[in-house]
């Protein structure tokens, strides 16, 4: 069995700067991490390795420096890593990455891909369903739980905010897993020290050949009309309102302040 999983390395904090001028957020000098969800289904995908035998590719989008994330999943079991970077893939939204993700899965082999259900710095949980309509692939979201799988079918358990379901579907499929899927494993010790040997291949756009209005900021249809810092006064307002009179206060709000266009 092939599996991809597909991992972001993602700022590990929440004080993120934004470039007023690109509108794409500042990731010079912040410490990076393996985003959690992504991480989660990492280990998911490990544990059918494990169970039953599986080849395991984990593919990023990212700069330079997150080889080192796929250097430390290649500690933790991995069985290839790559890395898909272009200065021409920079400041990317959730479309234009998926276009530039799911134009290289097309040109792998596999059973089963699994995305992270989101990533930290964005929270929008669309780039894994993206991928997956690109691909013409059945999907499966917010999986907390892979109850089954072989090559014909997977069956797995779905959270929704108040019940769970049960689902399969047929395979290759993708799923997006939760962080409470399982918990990472860590670094197999000797493994550490082989990992620094392992070849990382770079893809770039030269692989690819996407064109440039579907790629990186100009084929980004989400546009940043404006970002601020919100100033928090001592004498701010303080209302305690049920949630239809909050949510129309809220309404008023931003329309009285040009937020959204009425």
């Amino acid at each position: 069995m092939n599996i991809i999983v597909l991992l972001k390395q993602v700022p590990d904090t929440t004080e993120m700067k934004v470039d007023k001028e690109k509108g794409t957020l500042i990731r010079a000098g912040v410490p990076t991490i393996t985003n959690p969800d992504d991480l989660a289904g990492f280990e998911a995908a490990l544990r059918i390795k494990d169970a039953q035998g599986a080849k395991i590719t984990c593919v990023t989008m990212g700069p330079p420096q997150a080889e080192n994330m796929l250097r430390e999943l290649y500690a933790m079991g991995a069985d290839e890593c790559v890395l898909i970077s272009d200065g021409k893939f920079g400041g990317a939204d959730t479309w234009a990455t998926s276009n530039t993700l799911g134009a290289y899965l097309a040109t792998l082999d596999y059973d089963l891909i699994i995305a992270g259900r989101q990533a930290i710095d964005g929270d929008t949980a669309q780039v894994g369903p993206q991928v997956a309509e690109k691909l013409s692939l059945p999907q499966i979201t917010y999986v907390e739980e892979i109850r089954s799988i072989n090559k014909e079918k997977i069956q797995v358990k779905k959270a929704l905010e108040n019940r769970y379901e049960i689902i399969e579907a047929k395979m290759p499929c993708l799923i997006t897993t939760l962080g409470s899927i399982a918990k990472p494993r860590y670094m197999h010790v000797r493994e550490i020290q082989k990992a620094f040997d392992k070849e990382i291949p770079v893809i770039t756009n030269e692989h690819l050949k996407l064109l440039p209005e579907d790629i990186g900021l100009k084929g980004s249809p989400t546009k940043v009309k404006r970002t601020f810092t919100k100033e928090v006064h001592k004498n701010s307002d303080v209302l305690t309102l049920d949630p239809r009179a909050a949510a129309k206060k809220i309404l008023d709000v931003l329309l009285d302040n040009q937020y959204i266009g009425k």
